[in-house]
Formats: C-alpha cells, sequence, structure tokens
C-alpha cells in the first residue's frame, strides 16, 4: 500500500469508527420516543427473524410515545411479545389496530446510568481511532523500513496521523456532550 492509500484507509476507517458510535448513541433512550430503540427487536415473520421497522410503521405521535402499525395485521401478538421480551423496559399496549409504547419520563438514577453507557461506548469509539492510527504508523514505519519514504518523510506523516486522530477523538467527545445533554434533558 503506498502513502496515500494507507492516508485515505486511515481517514475512512476513523470516520467509520465514529459513525459507529453515533449509531450506538442514537439506540440509547433518551426522555424523547425514538424509533431507533426498536431497531434490536427481532419478530419472527413467517420464518424468518425481522426487525420490527421491516414489518410495521413505527410514528411519534407525542414526545413520549411510539406508535406501531403492523402491515400484517396477525403480527401485532408477535410483535408485543418480542417488545415484553426487550430490554425495553416499556409495556406495549395493543388496541387491537396498532401498538402504543409510552415512555415514562426518566429519573435522575436512570439518566447517570445511560450517561455512564455513553461515556463507555465513547471511550470504545476513541480506543478504535487509536488503534486506526497505530495500524497506519505500523504500515508508514514498513514503507520506510523497505526504504520507500525517507525517514523525514515519515515523521510529516507521523504528525499528519496523530492531527487526524486527535480530530476524530475530540468528534467523539463532542458527540458525547451532545447525547450527555440530550440525556440530562427533563
Amino acid at each position: 500500500m503506498d502513502v496515500n492509500g494507507i492516508m485515505k484507509d486511515a481517514e475512512h476507517r476513523m470516520k467509520q469508527a465514529i459513525e459507529a458510535a453515533l449509531h450506538d448513541f442514537q439506540r440509547i433512550r433518551t426522555g424523547r420516543a425514538n424509533p431507533m430503540v426498536l431497531e434490536r427487536v427481532h419478530v419472527d415473520y413467517y420464518g424468518a427473524e425481522s426487525p420490527v421497522n421491516q414489518v410495521a410503521t413505527i410514528s411519534v405521535p407525542e414526545a413520549r410515545q411510539l406508535m406501531i402499525t403492523p402491515f400484517d395485521k396477525s403480527m401485532l401478538g408477535v410483535i408485543e411479545r418480542a417488545i415484553l421480551k426487550s430490554d425495553l423496559g416499556v409495556t406495549p399496549n395493543n388496541d387491537g389496530v396498532n401498538i402504543r409504547l409510552n415512555f415514562p419520563a426518566m429519573n435522575e438514577e436512570r439518566r447517570k446510568e445511560l450517561t455512564k453507557q455513553v461515556h463507555h461506548r465513547t471511550e470504545e469509539g476513541c480506543v478504535a481511532v487509536r488503534n486506526v492510527r497505530r495500524d497506519a504508523l505500523h504500515h508508514l514505519q514498513a514503507l520506510q523500513k523497505n526504504k520507500e519514504i525517507s525517514e523525514d518523510d515519515l515523521k510529516g506523516l507521523e504528525k499528519k496521523i496523530q492531527e487526524m486522530t486527535d480530530k476524530h477523538v475530540d468528534e467523539m467527545h463532542a458527540l458525547q456532550k451532545k447525547k450527555d445533554a440530550e440525556l440530562m434533558e427533563v
């Protein structure tokens, strides 16, 4: 791999780490109803495990309520049981046509617990970014060892990789602060 390939690969993988963390943050329930919390709830849809959002329409009629309208009315009971088995901590209300999920306001203890989860996930993301840095530096050192780049070039590229790492770690922490503020909002 050449220098440009190494740098582009490192940038791409660091962005992927941030996108993965952002995706995980969206799954963490805040005080508002968010359809993303149902992403990990799967149902048996005619023999195939399918996410709820592929067998039903999910809407947000109120700030703390999700409404699930299955495409096939016979799926109401299956979706209801899947939600009960999940770790959402919400009891579904089945009215024969829709399933409503009412999310209660979170207490202080639950907010702090979720904030810890966000901090843990942020640290995992930062470690992933640093692992990409380590990998890129390893490849650059191999190029220098094979005399494909000079030692001065290596030092300059190491500095660029570090700047890229710092930028992505800062972005990760900015996402964390935003999610923390969202969680602590009453």
